[in-house]
This record gives structure tokens, C-alpha cells and sequence, in this order.
């Protein structure tokens, strides 16, 4: 008889131990589970109040926000949206925030992928040192540029003008390249090597290749900027200064007044200025976790 025969006989079969047995690792797992899900109803929560608190106090009156704060209107007024839209300048606003947006993504797009397929067909120490430039630019603050970047703006006549701060934005580009990179680097080097000895050039290689297998990201980086540029605050009110030129951003910041604000009219302004971003991101947001997994995933 051998030793585990005789070990088994006076001391019985072996058993999981019940603290690290399935049935154990699956309470934990269970526990773990309930208190994350408490944890991110918590934070969500307390991250909703103040966008509640906005979109209640627009359908209030003036005495019903003091009140009661934090209430359900009573009565529910729609005054305050309708005196917020009959102001002319918020029309203007909103197109001049879609012309920014639009035209400042539409370059980041373009020169953010053309940099990232340049970075992976070159090679070379030219292509490392650009990397190194680019990485460099990325660490930089905004906040550290902004007397240089508007003296530049001045030197060429830039400033107070739509164009001016599209330029400014589309240095965003380099965030797109850094998530594009990653993206192209997961891409099958067949895909450029095979049309490559066909004949085709780096151009049509890039535009009807490499550029349509990227939508998942591009769609990522468009929702990402465009929610950055949209709500940005700093860069059109440093840069633009005439009212034919304001942001609708810049529109809710105007409409607190100096000695006295007429606070529902302001929740209005905020409400109007938040609907198309919210709905943009609500259409878009499935493409965000898509096109970030995608491109973190080798193959």
C-alpha cells in the first residue's frame, strides 16, 4: 500500500477548503460585484444633481427656483425657453460654434491620420525624432501657449476671427494621431505591402485602404473632439471679442449679468446650449468603447 493510499484511508479524500472553493470565489465575486454596482450608482448620482438642478430651474419662474431648489416646477413654465430662443445672438451662436467645430475636426482629422500612416510606413531616425516632437507637443499645457499663440494670431491678423480659432484647434491634431497610431499599429502590414507591389501609391493607399478600415477610431476621435470644442470656455473667450463672433458657450457666459442675473433665463441659455451635444453623444457613444477596444486589441 502506498503513502497516499494509506493517507487517504486515515485521514479521508481531500476536499476544497471552503474559503477558497468555487462556491466561495463565487460569493466574492458576487460581493465585489453588488459593491461596485453600489459604488457607480452612488457616483452617477451625485454627478447627475447639478445637471439636474439646471434643467429644472429652466422651467421655473424666478420664485419657484427660490423656493424650492431642488423641486419639480410648479407650475412648469416654458417663458424662459422662449424668451432665451428670441434672442437673435444665440442663433448666431450656434452657428458659429458649428462652423468652429466642423472645420477644426475636419483638420484634425485629416492631418492626425496622414501623420499617423507617415509614422508607419517611415522608418528612420527622422520618423523617431518626429515621434519624439510630437510626444513632446502633447505634454504641453494650453494654458503655457496662450501669449505666444495670440501674438502669433496678432502678427497675421487672426485674432477676433472664426478662422483664428479653428487654426488654434486643429492642433488638436496631435491628440488624434496618438490614438490613430495605435490603431493603424493593429492593422495586418499586408494591407500596405500587397497594393504596394501592385503599383499603388502611398496616396491611394492611405485614402482607399488604410483610411476606411480606420472608421472605428476616426468615429471615436470625432466624439471625443467635438464634445472638447463644443464646450470649450477659454480659447473663444481669450480669442474672440466682437459679439458677431461668439461662441454659444460665450452665450451662456454672457448671460449672467454684472450686478443682476435672471437665473432661469441663464438655465434656459444652458439647457439650449447642452441639447445638440447631448443628443450628438447619445447617437455616437457606441462607438466610443468600440473604436478604443478595437484598436487596443492585436489582430
Amino acid at each position: 500500500m502506498t503513502v497516499t493510499e494509506t493517507r487517504a484511508i486515515l485521514v479521508g479524500p481531500e476536499t476544497p477548503d471552503a474559503r477558497t472553493g468555487p462556491s466561495a470565489q463565487r460569493r466574492r465575486a458576487r460581493r465585489l460585484s453588488i459593491v461596485r454596482s453600489i459604488s457607480m450608482l452612488t457616483i452617477a448620482i451625485v454627478a447627475a444633481i447639478p445637471l439636474y438642478y439646471v434643467v429644472i430651474s429652466a422651467f421655473k419662474t424666478d420664485g419657484d427656483m427660490r423656493q424650492s431648489p431642488l423641486g419639480l416646477p410648479n407650475p412648469i413654465t416654458f417663458d424662459n425657453i422662449g424668451a432665451a430662443l428670441a434672442q437673435g445672438d444665440i442663433w448666431m451662436a450656434f452657428g458659429n460654434s458649428t462652423m468652429i467645430t466642423v472645420g477644426s475636426i475636419a483638420v484634425q482629422l485629416l492631418v492626425g491620420s496622414m501623420a499617423a500612416y507617415a509614422m508607419i510606413i517611415g522608418s528612420g531616425r527622422l520618423t523617431l525624432l518626429i515621434g519624439i516632437v510630437l510626444a513632446i507637443a502633447f505634454a504641453i499645457p494650453l494654458q503655457a501657449t496662450l501669449v505666444p499663440q495670440y501674438r502669433l494670431l496678432a502678427g497675421v491678423g487672426l485674432t477676433d476671427s472664426i478662422l483664428g480659432v479653428i487654426v488654434l484647434y486643429s492642433s488638436g491634431a496631435v491628440f488624434c494621431y496618438f490614438l490613430i497610431v495605435g490603431y493603424m499599429r493593429t492593422l495586418p502590414v499586408e494591407l500596405i505591402e500587397a497594393p504596394r507591389i501592385d503599383g499603388a501609391g502611398p496616396w491611394r493607399i492611405y485614402w482607399t485602404i488604410i483610411l476606411p478600415l480606420c472608421r472605428p477610431i476616426l468615429i471615436t476621435v470625432i466624439v471625443f473632439q467635438v464634445m472638447s470644442i463644443w464646450n470649450d470656455f477659454l480659447i473663444p473667450k481669450v480669442y474672440l471679442s466682437s459679439p458677431a463672433n461668439e461662441t454659444i458657450i460665450l452665450q451662456v457666459y454672457n448671460a449672467v449679468g454684472q450686478f443682476t442675473t435672471n437665473w432661469p433665463l441663464f438655465m434656459a441659455t444652458t439647457v439650449i446650449a447642452l441639447i445638440p451635444i447631448f443628443l450628438f453623444f447619445v447617437f455616437a457613444q457606441k462607438w466610443i468603447v468600440g473604436g478604443l477596444m478595437a484598436g487596443s486589441v492585436k489582430g
